[in-house]
Formats: C-alpha cells, sequence, structure tokens
C-alpha cells in the first residue's frame, strides 16, 4: 500500500498544495500498538467490567460449548508451555463465542499431591506431621495459584476468574470421594498385593502415566543356579534326545547348572524361581564349569561371552524341566539364602537375548510375580526386602542396611566369590525413569488399592460392588475412543494403544497432601470393615465442611462413633493412604462439570465439547478422566480431544536453562507484548512442536504490524462514516467494491471452517495474504483515489466507506480470538457494545463466484501491466504508475470483460490513460503520459489547466471540488 498521506518531498515543490483539499485519513489508533504498555490497562478493564460474565449475559440461552481446562499444577510460575495451552484454549473459546455459542470456559488447578510436598519440604524441611503438611501445603498452593492467574490474565485469556475450580476446594474433594464410591460400586476397585513401578526419592507408587523411559547404564550378570536334582535333568533331557544310556552316567556326577541373565543385580538375594519358556528348545552343555542349561539358539554367544568351551549333550524343550529345584547361587555362602528356586513354565522366557532363562524375583516384577503365584506361591511367603525409600531390611543376610544400587556390586563380588558369576558386562538399556525426579524407579510388591482393568479373578473381584458394570473397563473405554473425535486424528491410536496395553490402575499413594482413602481396615485381616460404603459418605461430608484436614483428624474412635458403631476401635486400623493426583483431575468431569461449577450451565450431560492439553496427557489426564467417566458412566467424559506439541527453541531443541534457549512468557509480555504470543502461538502449527526465540518472535512482530497497519488504514477511512445513514445498498456499490466484499465473504467461509476444526495457523496465514495482497497491494491501493480526491459524501467515495466498513467488521472478528487485545482496540472505535466478544461474525452475502471470477482474470492482466510498468521504471522511462499511459492488447474474451470496467479502467491499473484494443494475445505497451501532472491528484492529464481559475488542476478534481463531481461505476 502507499502511505495515507503523500509524503512531502514526493510533491512537485513548483505546484501548489492541495492536501487540504483531499479527504485525507484520520484516526486515533496508533500506528503503535505500544502493547507492553497498553495491554495490562485492557486486562484490568475486563476485570472491572465484569467481561466474562457479560458474555454470558450476551449469550443467555444459546446453545453451550464447554472446553473443560485440563488443570495446570499449581507450583511456580508459568512457563511458555503454559502459554501455548492457555492461549490455545483462548483463542478456541472466543472463536466459539463469536460463532453464537455459550463458550463457558472455568479455569483450574490441580493442588494435591508430591510436588507441593516436595516444595513443602524444601521449604520447611522433613518429618512434618500430616497436619503440618497439608495445613502448609494448602496455603502453599493458593499462593501459586494467584501467582499462576495473574498470568494467564495478562495473556488476555478471559474466563470466570472470579470462580475457578481448585482440586483442594472442599466440595471437589468430597465430591471425589463420591466419584470413587461410585467406582467402586461398579465393581472395579480392588486392594492387593502387586508390584508397582515404585520411586525412592517419592517414596509411593507410581501410575503408568508417572514413568518415562530413559536411558541408564547396569551391570549385566550371568548367574548359575545349581541344581538341586541333576538326575531328574539328565532324564528330562535323556527322554527328549537319543542320548545314550552309557552317556547319561557318564554324564552323571558333573554340576548341572541353570544360568540366568539379568540386569538388575539387586534383586538376585529375592529369587523364588526360574522361568523357561515351554516351547524354546534348551540345551545341555558339557563345559569345564559343569553340565550348563541354556537357550539351545544362544549357546554359542554365551560360551564366548563366558570364555569356556563347551559341547552340547543333548536338547530339550523347556516344558520338560517344569519344577525341577534348583539351590539360590548364595545357598552354601550364608544359611538365610539356603532354599530352592523351582523352575516354571513362562511364556516371557524368550531367546531374543541372555540365556533364555529368568530368574524370578516375585516382589520385583509383574510377569514374575504372575507367574510365581500362578503356580502357587502364596503372597504371604513373597520375599520383599527393598524398603520404600530404597534400601534393603537390615535383616537382609549379607547386604542389609544398603540401597540396591549400593548393593550392586557387592552382589558381583559375593556371586564372585561364590563362583555363581559365569560373566559381567556394563551395559545402556532403556529404563523406566520417575518423570518428577528423573530418578530410576524399579518395580516393587506393596499393598496397594487398584482399578481393575478386565474381567475380576478371585485376587481382582472388587470390593462392595453393589451395582456391578456389565462389561469390564477396557471394553468400554476402546468404545468410547472410537465414538471421540482426535484433532489429529493420530491421537485416536495412540490413546487406543495405551488403554490396550496398559496393566490395572494403582490408585493409592502414601503421601500426606491429597485426599484420603477413607477405609478402616482390620487389624489383623487387613479386610475393609463391613460399612465402608457408609465411611465413605461420611468422609465425604467432613470434608465437604472443612476439607481434607477434618477428616485426618478424626480417629478410628471417632468415625465409628458417628456412625454409632458399637465395634471395638481397636480392632481396626485408619488407612493413610491417598487417592494419586491422576484420580483427582481424572475425576473433574464429576467433581466440575457436575459438581461445584455444575449451576454454570455445565450439567447438560456428562461429556465436555473439548478437552485440550499437550499430547503427553494420552497418557496423562487424557487417559485418567477416560477410566474414570467409564468406571462410573460407562463413557468418555469428552466429545473431542486436541493436542499440541512442546515448546522447542529455533533448532528444534528442547527448552533447558543450562543451554539458556528459555524462553519466559512474562519477559516476552514486558517486552514485546503479549499480543506477540497470543500471535505466534495461531501462527504455529501446534500439532507438532511449537519453535519460538528472537529470531521467531522478531517475525511475528513483522506480521503483527502489517496486520495493524491494515486496521489502522481501515479505521482512519472510515472515521467519518456512519453505516445507519452513509452505507450505500448493495446494488449501488461500484463493482470493485462488490467484488471486495465477495473476496471478504469468500475468505470469512474458509476461516470460519478453519476455527470449526481448531485451526488457527490457516486462518493467521489467509489474514496475512489478505491483507498484504488482496487489500494492500491491489483493492486499497486502487481505492485511495477514489477515497482522497471524490467529493467527501459522493456515491463513489461511500461506496467504497460501506465496503471498508464492512470489511473492518468482518476482519476484527476474524482476529479477536488470537489478537485479542489490538481487536477490542479497534471495537471501541467502531462497535455499539461493550466487547467485541459480545458480537457474532458478521453476515455477508453469499460470494458472487462468477464476479470473482472475473476479477480474478483481471488480477492477472493487471500482473502483466505491472511488470511491463516496472520494466520501463527500470530503464528510467518513467517515474511512478502514473506518469504511464497503457495500450492493453488482448483477446476477444478479456477484451470484453475488461472493457466493462469502461474509463474506470485506468484507477484498476493506476495509470493515467488505458487503451484497449483486440489481439490474438495479451500484449502490453506503456509509453510515459506528454501531459502535465495534476497538482491534486497526481494523475497526468490532457486537461489540466482546462479551467483557467485552477491551472494545476485536472478536469474531475475541479468537478470533485466545484462541481458535480466525477462519475464512477466500476472502480
Amino acid at each position: 500500500m502507499k502511505p495515507d498521506r503523500p509524503p512531502a518531498d514526493a510533491r512537485d515543490a513548483s505546484l501548489p498544495d492541495y492536501s487540504a483539499t483531499l479527504n485525507l485519513p484520520e484516526t486515533p489508533f496508533p500506528m503503535r500498538g505500544n502493547l507492553p504498555q497498553r495491554e495490562p490497562g485492557w486486562v484490568r478493564q475486563w476485570e472491572e467490567q465484569g467481561l466474562y460474565q457479560r458474555l454470558r449475559e450476551a449469550r443467555r440461552g444459546a446453545p453451550k460449548f464447554i472446553l473443560h481446562d485440563g488443570p495446570p499444577y499449581a507450583n511456580g510460575r508459568i512457563h511458555i508451555g503454559h502459554a501455548v495451552n492457555k492461549v490455545l484454549k483462548d483463542m478456541i473459546v472466543k472463536a466459539r463465542q463469536l460463532a453464537g455459542f455459550d463458550a463457558q470456559y472455568v479455569p483450574g488447578w490441580d493442588c494435591h499431591g508430591l510436588p507441593i510436598e516436595n516444595a513443602i519440604e524444601k521449604l520447611h524441611g522433613r518429618g512434618l506431621s500430616r497436619d503440618e503438611m497439608q495445613a502448609k501445603a494448602r496455603a502453599f498452593a493458593s499462593e501459586q495459584i494467584a501467582l499462576q492467574m495473574a498470568d494467564f490474565k495478562r495473556l488476555g485469556v478471559l474466563g470466570d476468574w472470579q470462580r475457578p475450580y481448585r482440586t483442594m476446594d472442599f466440595r471437589n474433594e468430597a465430591e471425589e470421594l463420591r466419584a470413587f464410591k461410585r467406582v467402586m460400586e461398579r465393581g472395579f476397585v480392588y486392594r492387593g498385593l502387586k508390584p508397582v513401578h515404585w520411586c525412592f526419592e517419592c517414596g509411593s507408587s507410581l501410575a503408568e502415566f508417572e514413568i518415562e523411559y530413559a536411558d541408564k547404564q547396569s551391570a549385566s550378570l550371568d548367574v548359575a543356579f545349581e541344581c538341586a536334582e541333576p538326575q531328574r535333568v539328565l532324564q528330562a533331557f535323556a527322554a527328549a534326545s537319543p542320548l545314550p544310556h552309557a552317556d547319561l552316567q557318564a554324564l552323571a556326577g558333573q554340576p548341572v547348572l541353570a544360568v540366568i541373565w539379568t540386569t538388575t543385580a539387586w534383586t538376585i538375594p529375592a529369587n523364588q524361581a526360574l522361568n523357561v519358556n515351554p516351547e524354546l528348545p534348551y540345551a545341555l552343555v558339557e563345559t569345564p564349569r559343569g553340565l550348563l542349561i541354556l537357550a539351545e539358539a544362544l549357546v554359542e554367544r554365551c560360551l564366548q561371552r563366558y570364555g569356556l568351551p563347551g559341547q552340547v549333550r543333548a536338547v530339550a524343550p523347556g516344558r520338560a524341566l517344569d519344577r525341577i529345584a534348583f539351590r539360590h547361587p548364595l545357598a552354601h555362602v550364608h544359611p538365610g539364602y539356603d532354599r530352592l528356586a523351582p523352575v516354571y513354565l513362562a511364556d516371557y522366557a524368550t531367546a531374543e537375548d541372555g540365556t533364555g532363562l529368568v530368574h524370578s524375583a516375585p516382589a520385583y516384577g509383574v510377569e514374575d510375580f504372575n507367574s510365581c503365584t500362578a503356580h502357587g506361591l502364596a503372597l504371604a511367603d513373597i520375599l520383599n526386602p527393598v524398603q520404600g525409600n530404597g534400601v534393603f531390611a537390615a535383616e537382609l543376610p549379607l547386604f542389609g542396611g544398603l540401597s540396591i544400587w549400593d548393593a550392586v556390586p557387592r552382589v558381583i563380588e559375593t556371586l564372585r566369590a561364590a563362583d555363581r558369576l559365569l560373566a559381567t558386562q556394563t551395559i545402556t538399556h532403556s529404563y523406566p525413569h520417575c518423570w518428577r525426579h528423573k530418578t530410576p524407579v524399579i518395580y516393587r510388591a506393596a499393598a496397594q488399592w487398584f482399578i481393575r482393568m478386565d474381567a475380576p479373578t478371585e485376587a481382582t473381584r472388587g470390593i462392595f460392588a453393589t451395582d456391578p458394570a456389565p462389561r469390564t473397563l477396557r471394553e468400554m473405554a476402546l468404545e468410547a475412543i472410537e465414538h471421540t473425535r482426535f484433532y489429529p486424528e493420530s491421537g485416536r491410536a495412540r490413546l487406543r494403544d495405551m488403554i490396550a496395553h496398559r496393566p490395572d490402575w494403582c490408585i493409592s499413594r502414601q503421601r500426606s497432601w491429597g485426599v484420603p482413602l477413607p477405609f478402616l481396615l482390620h487389624r489383623d485381616s487387613g479386610e475393609p470393615h463391613p460399612r465402608t460404603p457408609e465411611i465413605i459418605d461420611l468422609a465425604a461430608d467432613v470434608i465437604e465442611q472443612g476439607g481434607i484436614e477434618a477428616w485426618s483428624k478424626l480417629s478410628v474412635a471417632d468415625i465409628l462413633a458417628r456412625l454409632g458403631d458399637a465395634t471395638d476401635p481397636v480392632l481396626y486400623v485408619k488407612s493413610s493412604d491417598i487417592l494419586e493426583v491422576w484420580f483427582d483431575s481424572g475425576t473433574t468431569h464429576h467433581t466440575v462439570l457436575k459438581g461445584s461449577h455444575a449451576g454454570a450451565g455445565h450439567d447438560e450431560g456428562p461429556e465436555a465439547d473439548l478437552y485440550l492439553e499437550g499430547h503427553d496427557q494420552h497418557r496423562g489426564w487424557f487417559h485418567s478422566s477416560l477410566l474414570t467417566a467409564c468406571a462410573m458412566h460407562g463413557r468418555a467424559p469428552y466429545k473431542a480431544l486436541l493436542t499440541h506439541g512442546f515448546t522447542v527453541d529455533g533448532q528444534g531443541r528442547k527448552m533447558s536453562k543450562s543451554l539458556g534457549n528459555v524462553v519466559a512468557p512474562q519477559e516476552v509480555s514486558d517486552k514485546l507484548g503479549a499480543e506477540i504470543i497470543r500471535l505466534w502461538v495461531a501462527a504455529t502449527d501446534y500439532a507438532g512442536d511449537l519453535a519460538i526465540d528472537d529470531k521467531i518472535l522478531a517475525r511475528v512482530v513483522d506480521a503483527y504490524r502489517r496486520i495493524r497497519n491494515t486496521l489502522r488504514f481501515l479505521l482512519a477511512n472510515t472515521s467519518d462514516f456512519d453505516p445507519q445513514t452513509q452505507a450505500v445498498p448493495d446494488a449501488q456499490l461500484l463493482e470493485i467494491d462488490r467484488w471486495a466484499l465477495a473476496r471478504t465473504a469468500q475468505l470469512q467461509a474458509e476461516i470460519l471452517a478453519h476455527y470449526h476444526d481448531y485451526e488457527f495457523h490457516p486462518v493467521v496465514a489467509k489474514l496475512q495474504v489478505f491483507c498484504s495482497e488482496d487489500l494492500g497491494a491491489f483493492y486499497l491501493d486502487v481505492l485511495k483515489d477514489r477515497l482522497y480526491t471524490t467529493a467527501p459524501k459522493s456515491l463513489a467515495r461511500r461506496s467504497a466507506q460501506t465496503a471498508l466498513h464492512r470489511i473492518l467488521h468482518a476482519m476484527l472478528r476474524w482476529m479477536a480470538p488470537f489478537l485479542s487485545f489490538t481487536a477490542e482496540e479497534a471495537w471501541a472505535l467502531v462497535g455499539h457494545t461493550p466487547s467485541i466478544f459480545t458480537e457474532t461474525y458478521l453476515a455477508l452475502p453469499t460470494p458472487d463466484e462468477a464476479l470473482l471470477a472475473k476479477w480474478a482474470r483481471i488480477l492477472q492482466v493487471r500482473d502483466a501491466v505491472n511488470k511491463a510498468i516496472e520494466d520501463e521504471r527500470a530503464a528510467g522511462r518513467i517515474g511512478p504508475s502514473l506518469q504511464a499511459e497503457v495500450t492493453l492488447t488482448l483477446p476477444p474474451e478479456d477484451h470484453a470483460l475488461l472493457a466493462t470496467l469502461g474509463d474506470d479502467a485506468r484507477f484498476v491499473f493506476l495509470v493515467s490513460a488505458l487503451t484497449l484494443q483486440r489481439g490474438e494475445r495479451l500484449a502490453v505497451q506503456v509509453t510515459p503520459s506528454p501531459h502535465a501532472k495534476c497538482a491534486r491528484c497526481w494523475h497526468w492529464r490532457a486537461d489540466v489547466g482546462h479551467d483557467p481559475a485552477h491551472p494545476h488542476l485536472c478536469g474531475r478534481c475541479t468537478s470533485n471540488l466545484y462541481g458535480a463531481g466525477e462519475p464512477r461505476h466500476a472502480a
């Protein structure tokens, strides 16, 4: 676009200045946004005016759209990932609001759990009582929420900030227990001893969602278990191989050793069995160390690893070794290990690596646990010497008092000294880590509460199942996934795979700051009190009045007394476990949408329209919400799931303080404005990672300036326009103005389709193209002559202003979801309502396809003319395009099309004279005008000076100033 005013140095100093006679644009909308200084004022204004409540009033009775907020954790200031998440949510809610929905948004926070406990321990030390921890944790979470809320508001996020939800609100804590009771009634809750992921730093079990995998160095060991029944081994191999009796007798007397391979040396002290694959061939290998049992396919590799010669004497399938007993490798070192390890058949023993035999420590592996218990090992007999802090119990022979990691070299040396270590080496392998502490975790058997995924067994039968679900939780969840929309679609397979393969959900944690599992457990049997459902109801009522702290203060005697139960309190112990934090957030569809905020209009059904989070939440909030809702209602709590990527720097690297590439949203807001963050989020394809650095932000600033300058032009040139009294009817609009509105309607249809599908970067891209090409490089450039030089109240000028006014109003609504501050700033100048967000998208007529096609061809011809003019300008034969006179040769169809514009065609091509002639193909001839330049409109015209009273003006300028005005019909 050309500048609003002709620059002083562009005027011919020999000509008089007629600028005072032009309709030059005026607007208080500044060219510079000064966003960092002005945005906080809008935030305050929105809050003081109660804008969110006004939006609700404006949409009273309209269809609802509910984006349920996945709660950020109340710990620390927000980072750029938080900004991405909240801005995306805000854009979607605002876009739906403008589409006419009652688009409600209640922000929330996740408040319980270990990170806050860790923060309290850092501030106040360890060893706090439960009451002290809870009081300090609640106060700390409140402080963090206030900080984060201020940051989110600063980003221009509109929501019910006066009434957010917090998982630690008393009512939400109480409703969470009621949700738990419903899951229990449906038959999904049971208590069992199972190996679960255990973090020593947390001092608690972890859910699958809280595990991430990273490389870890471990010592691998090949350990020999001597057979306690060698004759049975020889007979098993003799029965399966053509082994002559003489050869059998020749092998007798040699030690028979089953060799296992493991990367967890610390589990050897807890060994209770060996596993072989029933279908896998195993070899009996004669070596100087004795007769080794190895998977046949791995014999050569194993012997090479051991540095031993050897010869295969017989081969037998794994099933032949079933129940044969072997001695613990340290049996002759300490009487505490003098026990037998029977062989159990298990499919998970393979010949992919190691030896093909697996040592089984049932307390420290799910498959080991399942195998041993399936073969009759009683839960009470499972050895579990690793304590919750990762230290072996003091009574464990040889290794008691050591942490399991410190014990590894001691175990290795003890096995070597016992002549049971055949090989060891250091390997790097993928290993589970705590996603909070980034430290290695282990499987550890512990009595925990679980939510069952599959059909009940004797061990997983649900307690107090008064209304059992007709199908398994896994079946219901998988079916619910198929009825959910995914953005992007790839999320469906990801969530489906996780649900299909996940184990039972361990929901108990051994911490203080969380919603309690309100069980009274029998001191001897461990069974829950027979009136447990009533106890849960009582706990919910107590917590609703006084929070979890009120429940913590009640003793067993208090609880039984409130129930009117005469049972001796000494017989029962009050559970100190809490519900894990994923159950907190995973039940907000019940505690918030159907609970604390049901009165806000969320009570029409359990499903939200949309859940939106980072793609890691397929294993987190999406996952836990799906399971709890299916357990309670048999369906998902959401109709659609949208995921976004993570933030990275311009080189694709993860944000890291050590790399110095962290971009803080607070700093960007203070330096460039939150509007730039919003535009960056909108302009980036969130389906992948979102890259940000100073260079990227600089490009966003440039894009913002282009959009702002376009807005400024539209505002400035409609500042004296009253649409109520001065708008031109559609049928009387000039043709180019009708084209501009048709193009606007065409673009709006595309933009609204993108908004419907939660797509923002195409909207930003198309808006930029519209501003720079459709408007800046063409329409507005053509329009300036008519806007500036025709009579202020002429049809020609009012037609242009009518189109500009409607384009302005359409654009403000398009950009309002992401450029919220700027749209509100402009709306204050042209709107008649308190906020752009009380409006709906502008009603535009159906695009005239024939008109659009016609002008698409005109633009192609214009491009050819512009190129020819540029060539002449580069050669120094003309100056500005208005100095040019153009002869345009056109094929008949194009000639007929352009002829309809009449003399107005020259304004479309920005030349002083345009002559059309027919020909076979398009040709452009450019010559400099021989005429004088009009001092007012800058056209070179033969009639300049036709009026002696105005020797420097052309005929149309004298008519526009002093006569009836020039006629325009097309441009």
